[in-house]
């Protein structure tokens, strides 16, 4: 069987997908964000000293399958989550959003963000970094395939959990 054609896709059509992905997230619409993804999605946050490692040889901060996203989600929606009881208010700003290949259906693209975290009881958490995504073409928007979280932060405890979807 021929692989589809390349898609015809724009910056502006992916930035419009990833800041929806935003506001969900940010908005604790997880149920909703969980149908962004694909059958096959895989979520991963690598240790920034081994940013290109495989999860398979290098020990993650987040490393899930379809599955244990969904499991994830279910956790963190429990009003018992403890973790996230009250849920921390979440505030994303994506920007220098870059489409790097388009194969197929498949569009690779990368840009950069930051996430401010509030919590009751805690000072302000700023997770900073930039991103990598597989995005598959879906009707006339995308599924993520792969979503990969890249963090600056040389010392990760003062960050705190990662008790959400970062």
């Amino acid at each position: 069987m021929n692989a589809p054609a390349n898609v015809t896709v724009t910056r502006a059509e992916v930035e419009d997908f990833l800041f929806q992905e935003a506001e969900l997230i940010d908005n604790w619409r997880l149920p909703e964000w969980e149908k962004l993804l694909t059958d096959d999605a895989c979520y991963y946050v690598p240790p920034n000293d081994d940013l290109d490692g495989s999860h398979r040889r290098t020990l993650f901060i987040v490393a899930d399958d379809r599955e244990r996203i969904r499991q994830r989600v279910i956790r963190i929606m429990d009003p018992n989550c403890h973790a996230e009881y009250p849920k921390s208010r979440l505030s994303r700003i994506i920007g220098n959003v870059r489409i790097v290949k388009v194969e197929g259906d498949l569009v690779t693209c990368t840009g950069n963000f930051v996430l401010h975290r509030y919590r009751r009881y805690e000072r302000v958490g700023e997770y900073v970094g930039n991103f990598r995504y597989i995005l598959k073409r879906h009707a006339a928007s995308f599924l993520i395939k792969e979503r990969r979280m890249f963090l600056k932060s040389h010392e990760l405890g003062s960050l705190g959990s990662v008790s959400f979807i970062l």
